[in-house]
């Protein structure tokens, strides 16, 4: 389980995407923000082609409020 924990903050840290227009990835600042939301709601989305930012969006109820200001940020 640790290792999975693992490899997803590592996705997310190479593979964030913005899913408005060009991917893009995102900064540092905001791949921290989110990389806990990531591990506990969006673990097993594959990222690219802005996956992580729709999984992310759909559940803008269960964010913290710095990931929520990164996905709101960037249209999700």
């Amino acid at each position: 389980m640790r290792f999975t924990s693992v490899l997803a903050g590592l996705n997310l840290a190479v593979a964030f995407t913005i899913s408005a227009g060009a991917a893009t990835a995102q900064t540092a600042a905001e791949q921290a923000a989110c990389r806990g939301d990531f591990s506990k709601l969006c673990a097993g989305t594959r990222p690219g082609g802005g996956r992580v930012l729709a999984c992310l969006g759909k559940q803008k109820d269960k964010l913290s409020p710095a990931c929520l200001k990164v996905v709101e940020a960037h249209g999700g």
